[in-house]
This record gives structure tokens, sequence and C-alpha cells, in this order.
């Protein structure tokens, strides 16, 4: 079957929340921060493919959805960023914007990434702003 026109949702995944902790022990008594930062959110691009010629593989599957990113976790731990998606498509297809009706971008350059939706970073832990002076 030829399918030459598709109507997919992709949707990027969130960040992961920053952890607030702080460490305490018994025989230190200035512990200091120690949560980690999020993971960043899975982005999803478009490849062209030359061994492709229909868009039958997104028929049926129209949601493609990245996965969030890890929250920080204490003791110094960072959540682990979700991977991207990458959807391959048949050289020469033209990705459009359904509501604005933009184009996006064509596929023309055969195996280039085209980044359609970004992922969202990792939110910052009490870590991050940890310095020399501002302990």
């Amino acid at each position: 079957m030829f399918v030459d026109e598709v109507d997919i949702r992709v949707t990027a995944g969130s960040g992961g929340n920053g952890c607030l902790s702080f460490r305490r022990e018994k025989f230190i008594p200035f512990g200091g921060p120690n949560g980690g930062d999020g993971g960043k959110g899975g982005s999803v691009y478009a490849v062209g493919d030359r061994n492709l010629n229909t868009l039958i593989d997104y028929r049926y599957a129209r949601r493609h959805e990245a996965r969030n990113g890890e929250n920080g976790r204490g003791s110094d731990q960072y959540g682990a960023a979700a991977d991207d998606i990458v959807l391959r498509m048949p050289m020469g297809t033209i990705i459009k914007d359904v509501d604005t009706g933009a184009v996006i971008a064509e596929l023309l350059v055969p195996d280039e990434k085209v980044l359609l939706v970004k992922g969202g970073d990792g939110g910052f832990g009490n870590l991050h702003f940890k310095s020399s002076t501002n302990r």
C-alpha cells in the first residue's frame, strides 16, 4: 500500500526536576548542599532515508512521544537524560505544522537529522549553586 500523506503528533520530553537535599552526618557539622540536577528530556528528530519510499510506518503509529528526564536525587546524584526519538522518512518528505501550515523542514539530504521538537532542560539542584565562597 502506498501512503504519501499522514498526520502525526510528536511531543518532546520534559526535563527532570532538580533536588533540594543537604548532607547530614554525625561528625560533619557543615555538610552542605548535595541535591543533583535533573536530566534532559528527549527530543524528536526526522531523518531522510534513501531506502524508504512510502510513509506506511506512520499510518497507524501516529503518536511519537519522547520520554521525560529523570529527577535529580540527593548524595550528588544527577538525573539521567532521556533518549531521543529518530523518525526515518523517505527522501523529499515535506514536514509541515498542522496548525499554521508553515513548512518546518524538507528532507533532501540523506541521513541528515532535522530537529522537530526539542526536549526540555533539567532543573537545577542545590548542588549546582554551591561554590567555594557560598557553601
